[in-house]
């Protein structure tokens, strides 16, 4: 058993949380996005949530918790929905979100705490430099920066600068080790791999230096289609536009902007498909020039809108990548979804071909994004959910059809972002918790070496078990 008395009187004069319920809500992230996970994290909580102010208490904690057994689970700010930042284990949730100081700022680049929010990094570095972050999640107002690094994959900006774990778009790491005497590493180039999107399962990062790119008042606009497949051409075409600076080009087919996006509802007619954009406002022109050849009906231009009429709108990355189920799943509780890749050169067969499958079942939504040096598109489809049987035989049928599925209906590193064991992050983690006391159960290749990940099977952690 866990000694959390003893364990608490170690961490004496830290801010330490033990009520029950906050300590609950706390382990929690937006799990609930997946009726599966949401069956099975329900009943997860950790013992103790511990909010250190800088990398001396964070060191502190985790000696005392390698001392004590006591597992430790990061979390940021708890926008995840995968269950990356919840405690299978019990143990010490450690919440980083008070580290949030912006320390510097310099062209290209920015240096601040792991809890720092992402809009507040933008804020500043915009009135210091005309700057702003290359990529950010459409949980920009409040996700923190280090839960996007170790949690999250991509988001708007993708289209120009691709995917997190893309070599450059984390410049430096500073991160501490789960050991008797913890060590603090600063990584850079390759070393990055071993702990971006790694759910803290192999060091708890403190310290985060991310790259920076030129600031613009994006306008947001909305393009309408009589068809699906009329919005993903558009889209890709778009997306292939070298002179036209964008930030998001997000296709999602009717009837899903009618039916969730409530207060933008007065711009579409009914069984329009739309595409969601954000443009540079010096491409403004000459974006709709190509929209008008393209075919395309701008149902909403916020450059050509008064303040009054924008009033109360949120903007458009707010109705896209995740946000778009959360939408949904506001209005009615029966969605969930799904994320794949729609490989280059044939995303748009593929595209066409899955919008077809599921007739009144799947829905279409689109994100394109620049992966590996190619304009192509992710899919996050949202379904219409009715057992966990239909849920696999979905996604068996988008893997067959050539559209890798990564699932968000399971809370491993390997089943859901990456799709295969990481090599360089377990090796890491031999190294920098010897004990597996990060986050266990989120690794499958440290809890159980020898599973075989691709065969379907829901595998159910020992941590989990213990808890449930």
């Amino acid at each position: 058993m866990m000694d959390i008395a003893a364990l608490k009187r170690d961490l004496d004069g830290l801010k330490i949380e033990d009520n029950e319920k906050i300590v609950q809500q706390k382990s929690r992230d937006f799990y609930w996005y997946s009726p599966v996970l949401k069956r099975q994290l329900d009943t997860v909580t950790g013992n103790l949530i511990v909010s250190p102010k800088n990398e001396a208490e964070v060191v502190r904690v985790l000696a005392a918790c390698h001392r004590h057994g006591v597992p430790v689970t990061p979390r940021g700010t708890g926008t995840g929905n995968y269950g990356q930042a919840m405690p299978l284990s019990g143990g010490v949730v450690l919440s980083l979100a008070d580290m949030n100081e912006i320390t510097s700022m310099s062209p290209g680049r920015v240096v601040c705490g792991p809890g720092a929010i992402i809009a507040d990094i933008d804020k500043a570095t915009r009135a210091h430099s005309g700057q702003e972050l290359r990529l950010h999640p459409s949980t920009y107002n409040t996700a923190s920066i280090g839960g996007f690094i170790a949690g999250g994959s991509g988001g708007v900006g993708s289209i120009n600068f691709g995917g997190l774990r893309d070599f450059g778009n984390v410049l430096r790491l500073r991160v501490v080790t789960m050991e008797a005497e913890p060590r603090v590493l600063d990584l850079t180039g390759e070393d990055l791999h071993k702990v971006t999107h790694a759910y803290g399962t192999n060091g708890i990062i403190t310290e985060v230096e991310m790259p920076l790119t030129a600031s613009y008042d994006w306008v947001d606009v909305i393009v309408g289609f009589d068809s699906f497949v009329g919005a993903a051409r558009y889209g890709n075409a778009l997306g292939c536009q070298d002179g036209l600076l964008t930030k998001l080009i997000t296709p999602i087919a009717a009837p899903l902007p009618q039916d969730y996006f409530k207060r933008h509802q007065r711009f579409f007619r009914p069984d329009q498909s739309i595409c969601l954009v954000m443009v540079a406002p010096h491409s403004l022109d000459a974006f709709l020039a190509f929209t008008r050849r393209e075919g395309g009906e701008v149902v909403f231009n916020a450059a050509a809108m008064t303040d009054e009429e924008k009033k109360g709108l949120p903007p458009v990355f707010e109705l896209a990548w995740n946000h778009t189920t959360l939408r949904a799943l506001r209005v009615d509780p029966s969605i969930t979804y799904l994320q794949s890749l729609y490989p280059f050169p044939n995303q748009l067969a593929l595209v066409e071909k899955m919008d077809a499958m599921f007739p009144g079942e799947v829905f279409s939504h689109l994100e394109f994004v620049r992966f590996d040096g190619n304009i192509t598109c992710f899919g996050l489809p949202l379904v219409k959910f009715t057992t966990e049987k239909r849920l696999e035989a979905i996604i068996r049928l988008f893997e067959e059809s050539g559209c890798p599925i990564f699932n968000p209906h399971r809370y491993t590193l390997e089943e859901g972002g990456m799709k295969q064991t990481d090599k360089i992050q377990l090796a890491f983690k031999r190294e920098a918790d010897p004990q597996g006391l990060l986050n266990p159960g989120k690794m499958i290749a440290w809890e159980n070496p020898e599973y075989e990940y691709r065969s379907g099977r829901t595998y159910l952690f020992k941590g989990l078990e213990k808890v449930g």
